[in-house]
């Protein structure tokens, strides 16, 4: 079996270039012969017409065809001359006699001109005598004046292209292509030096050739490769420290979640045991007044939900970490959520109620998650009502643009001690574990508030309020990008 010849990339990237060049040349050079045929048929037609046109001028003023056509100069020598009428009778000929002619309307030339004033035909026979001609037409108001020149080999040769162009093409073609023979060879030996680097990148060894390669974008991206290749080495050894980097924060999460996994069995000891006092104290069968029945029912009841509590906010933190993708997002009105909760704040008891001042000069939409966003506010709501011991809550609009909104919420009560306040979005962290659990409190209300904040692309600071009282400053993105 014969062996295949595979031509070098210089040599199939000159022959495509060869290839594409001379097929430009070939159609401009067709392009240029009919564009140049077409114009002389069109000189020749245009003079044609100005004769046919003065024929008409001196005929429409009244004078005899043959004495008129006979006194005027021809273009031509040998120009044949018809005059026929709209309906395609001929009614004069210069030298054929009009009775042996048919009608002529249907006349290729005749019928153009019928239709659109002039036109013209290159090389048709005539039905009447058997010659070719070339035929040019004019309508007039009453007649059509029909110019016709011998298709002889004079005829031909004013008509036929001009060739002279077709050496200077050729003459350019050549030229490109020297060039572009010298230009691919350059490219194709820098493609084989770089397929040979791939080769022995490939097997891990090393590229020393001490030639250069050319100046140029080719010869830049070159060298960086064959840089990064040097940088290999250094590269698997970055990639080790990464790579046990994440291993390490892999294991923090994984020591995170055991915290987070101990804090709630410790949280959830207590109203667990109480349950249990309770119920077995229930079931004992001990006599018991019906009013001490209904406290430790309703201790069962009070313990239950905070573990109701434990259970949703704990879920709602995990589904905020590990599956934050999957919560949708729509447009949510910041201004509707503070009315809610205004009106929730209204039927609280008289002993228990908060006043909400709001200050909020603009409607304010963001791309969000309804559930989250309003978790933010009733979650700083209820801290604000459980620990705070004031009576006013504050919500201020202090910045809005394209991006992000800046909200202030604050209350007027007693704040805490500043080294504290880093701690107060820590999960389960509590500055008075007792009053927080008498309270009904898990422990992660503003844990959820951070997470939720940070679902939607912000930060939240928290500070204690000049005069008295809590501040927390958070920004929430206004779009689904803004997510982080």
């Amino acid at each position: 079996m014969a062996s295949v010849i595979k031509l070098s990339y210089h040599r199939r990237l000159f022959l495509m270039l060869l290839a594409f060049a001379w097929t430009i040349v070939v159609c401009f050079i067709g392009f240029q012969y009919f564009r140049e045929k077409q114009y002389k048929s069109d000189f020749l037609n245009a003079k044609l017409q100005l004769y046919n046109t003065n024929i008409l001028k001196g005929l429409e003023s009244g004078e005899a065809y043959e004495e008129y056509i006979k006194n005027i100069e021809k273009p031509f020598e040998e120009l044949r001359v018809s005059i026929i009428t709209l309906d395609g009778t001929v009614v004069y000929d210069n030298m054929l006699s009009t009775d042996s002619l048919d009608n002529h309307r249907m006349r290729p030339e005749v019928s153009s001109a019928l239709k659109n004033g002039s036109a013209y035909n290159i090389s048709r026979h005539s039905t009447s005598d058997g010659r070719a001609y070339f035929y040019s037409a004019t309508r007039g108001d009453r007649i059509v004046v029909r110019t016709a020149i011998p298709y002889s080999a004079t005829l031909q040769e004013l008509l036929r292209a001009d060739w002279n162009f077709l050496g200077i093409m050729i003459a350019v073609s050549l030229t490109m292509s020297t060039l572009a023979f010298f230009a691919t060879r350059r490219l194709g030996k820098n493609i084989e030096r770089l397929n040979r680097f791939a080769a022995k990148a490939e097997k891990g060894e090393s590229f020393d050739e001490e030639e250069a390669f050319p100046r140029d974008e080719l010869g830049s991206i070159s060298n960086h490769i064959v840089k990064l290749y040097a940088q290999w080495q250094k590269s698997i050894k970055d990639r080790d420290i990464a790579y046990e980097t994440a291993l390490r924060e892999e294991q923090e999460k994984i020591r995170i979640k055991r915290q987070l996994t101990n804090n709630i069995n410790h949280e959830l000891k207590t109203p667990v045991a109480s349950m249990q006092v309770c119920l077995e104290t229930l079931l004992s069968g001990i006599d018991l007044s019906e009013e001490k029945r209904q406290e430790l029912i309703g201790r069962c009841y009070t313990n239950n939900e905070r573990l109701r509590r434990l259970l949703c906010d704990v879920s709602l933190i995990t589904r905020m970490e590990d599956g934050s993708q999957l919560i949708g997002k729509e447009p949510v009105s910041i201004n509707n959520i503070i009315n809610e909760i205004s009106d929730e704040l209204m039927i609280m008891p008289d002993e228990e109620r908060f006043t909400l001042h709001a200050a909020f000069n603009e409607e304010i939409t963001i791309e969000g998650n309804t559930s989250l966003i309003g978790s933010i506010f009733r979650n700083l709501t209820e801290n604000s009502i459980a620990y705070s011991g004031g009576k006013n809550i504050y919500i201020y609009l202090i910045e809005n643009d394209t991006k992000y909104c800046k909200i202030r919420f604050e209350d007027d009560g007693c704040g805490v001690e500043e080294k504290q306040l880093p701690r107060l979005f820590e999960r389960f962290y509590r500055i008075d574990k007792g009053r927080s659990r008498r309270m009904g409190g898990t422990g992660l209300g503003l844990a959820i508030v951070k997470h939720a904040v940070q679902f939607h692309g912000g930060t939240i600071t928290a500070t204690n309020r000049p005069g008295g009282g809590l501040r927390f400053d958070f920004t929430l993105g206004k779009t689904s990008d803004s997510n982080t």
